[in-house]
């Protein structure tokens, strides 16, 4: 006979989470194995033992779950075993997640509740009356009691009105087993892998009736959540899909009004409250699409990193530019990808501008920067190689330099500068510089200039300038000033129409001396250079532009001067 576990087990540990009126607890057995007891009264066998079946059909499909592995009954009760997860709850680790990762769990969640819903049984399908047919009872009946019942909330009338006007909607639904419960309080993440748990609600109905109740929260988990709703679907939902979705969760609003009694004050103006916000998803039923479903948020991975895209999008178009080994940088708010692809043993920088990105600068593909980067070619500027349509876009395609930034977005590089000897940094500084007055002399001004398009080639000591497309003709009268970084903004930059021009980059060159030499602080006492050279910076980023050098070339000379 073979050896149960029930019976090896040499330590229990009771947990306390969860509504169930079981007994659960953490075991250990005789060979260090944790498992998950739970035990119920013996009354409850025939149920138990139903459950315990369905969830090893389950299992059986592959479903990344607490695993059954032995039922029976012992002093207690009857019990089942389960394999134990070690991890966390995901609703406790998922606001530490970014939206790429939500969003790509809950499409996980997704495609795994499409498995569970493979459970049909065809014998209890036969037993049972037509789905719609049960539900429209069902329904009637919630409406009859709402009305009876006194209590009211606003916006009742257009509740009712849209489950009377659809009930044809539920009309011959398909039927399965559903989890019942699947929500993030009943998912867990062990070693970055999805697993669910607690099927103790599994019952038959209609499959997308399962969204009825875990997605209550969607506001709060809008990435999850949109991302759960592809899943399912591998892509976009129909509308239908909505429309039913509506359909169940209006008709669950009206029980907990007809049993408000049992409810104490504190929950009853929460449930007014969720009441109203529910409504609000449906833009008091005139769109069955909600609002926290993010219809413009996609994610693509390219080479492990996560894209964000308004809808899918073909990169294939780039393939001719060479062979796409990382994406570099991923601009949600200027509407650029760019990355880092090799061809006949060379490397390039491509930056693409036309995939559905987040575009938060209104900045257009057919806006052009091949003539910005041709009038300012410089030996500290890198170098444009090819500029041209592609994929309904524009890709602008340069060498590759083997620099790293300086700014915050990468935190060790900027340290790793930082720690540079103070002779290594001037020389740095004096490439600024010496780049930016042959701006002035080319009659342009710096535009949307930070310390992100400063780079710097650790093994050669060489600084190099990036990124430059916003750089202007001056003067310059448009908006596009405040663009840039808090710390290089000049305060004529922040005022729309006001004058742009070598006054105005006399301030982010004096930016760049704070950066470079004092970590952006500008008080005497985090200066690291002498103070005659503070004087010139200080005076570089006066608020007043008359205070300030009134050219790059007298920044330069003051600097110079300085140091000596």
């Amino acid at each position: 006979m073979k050896n149960k576990i029930y019976d090896s087990i040499v330590k229990k540990e009771p947990i306390t989470a969860g509504w169930s009126d079981d007994k659960k607890y953490c075991v250990t057995t005789t060979k260090g194995v944790k498992y998950l007891l739970r035990i119920s009264s013996l009354s409850r066998y025939e149920h138990r033992k139903s459950l315990y079946s369905m969830m090893e059909q389950v299992a059986d499909l592959g479903v990344p779950m607490s695993v059954p592995v032995e039922f029976g009954t012992c002093d207690d009760g009857v019990y089942s075993i389960q394999s134990w997860i070690d991890g966390g709850d995901l609703e406790s680790v998922l606001p530490n997640l970014s939206e790429a990762e939500q969003y790509l769990l809950g499409y996980k969640s997704g495609e795994i509740l499409q498995k569970i819903h493979n459970v049909f049984v065809n014998d209890m399908q036969s037993e049972r009356p037509d789905w719609g047919a049960s539900f429209d009872h069902t329904t009637d009946e919630r409406i009859q009691k709402y009305r009876d019942c006194g209590t009211r909330f606003d916006g009742d009338e257009s509740v009712i009105a849209y489950l009377e006007e659809n009930k044809n909607l539920i009309e011959n639904r398909p039927r399965c087993f559903k989890h019942g419960d699947y929500s993030v309080r009943n998912m867990m993440l062990e070693n970055g892998e999805l697993k669910i748990i607690d099927f103790e609600r599994l019952y038959f109905g209609d499959p997308w009736g399962d969204f009825t109740y875990v997605m209550l929260d969607a506001p709060e988990k809008q990435y999850f959540s949109t991302g759960q709703v592809r899943g399912y679907f591998n892509g976009e939902p129909p509308l239908e899909f909505f429309k039913i979705y509506t359909f169940y969760v209006l008709s669950s609003l009206l029980p907990a009004y007809y049993d408000i009694e049992a409810l104490w004050d504190g929950e009853i103006d929460k449930l007014t409250k969720q009441t109203q916000e529910i409504l609000a998803w449906f833009d008091n039923m005139q769109n069955p699409v909600p609002t926290w479903y993010l219809k413009d948020f996609h994610v693509q991975y390219i080479k492990d990193t996560p894209i964000y895209l308004t809808k899918p999008f073909d990169f294939s178009c780039l393939e001719k530019y060479g062979t796409i080994t990382k994406v570099v940088k991923h601009e949600k708010g200027a509407g650029n990808l760019c990355f880092c692809a090799e061809e006949n043993n060379k490397k390039y920088f491509i930056k693409f501008a036309g995939a559905p990105v987040e575009n938060l600068l209104d900045c257009k593909p057919e806006q052009v920067i091949k003539q910005i980067y041709q009038d300012l070619a410089h030996e500290n500027l890198i170098k444009l190689v090819k500029s041209e349509e592609a994929g309904g876009g524009y890709v602008n395609i340069f060498e590759w330099v083997d620099a790293e930034c300086i700014g915050y977005p990468s935190p060790p590089s900027r340290q790793k500068f930082l720690s540079l000897t103070t002779e290594a940094k001037m020389r740095a500084f004096d490439d600024i510089l010496n780049f930016h007055s042959h701006v002035a002399a080319k009659g342009y001004v710096a535009i949307d200039f930070y310390a992100d398009q400063i780079l710097y080639d650790f093994e050669n000591n060489k600084t190099m300038i990036c990124d430059i497309d916003f750089y202007q003709k001056s003067p310059y009268y448009g908006d596009k000033g405040a663009w840039g970084s808090s710390n290089f903004v000049s305060p004529e930059e922040l005022i729309p129409g006001s004058r742009i021009d070598k006054i105005t980059m006399v301030y982010a060159m004096g930016a760049t001396a704070f950066c470079i030499f004092a970590d952006y602080d500008r008080s005497p006492e985090a200066w690291t250079l002498s103070p005659e050279l503070y004087a010139v910076a200080k005076r570089a980023v006066s608020d007043e532009r008359s205070e300030r050098q009134q050219s790059i070339e007298q920044l330069i000379a003051e600097w110079k001067g300085g140091k000596a």
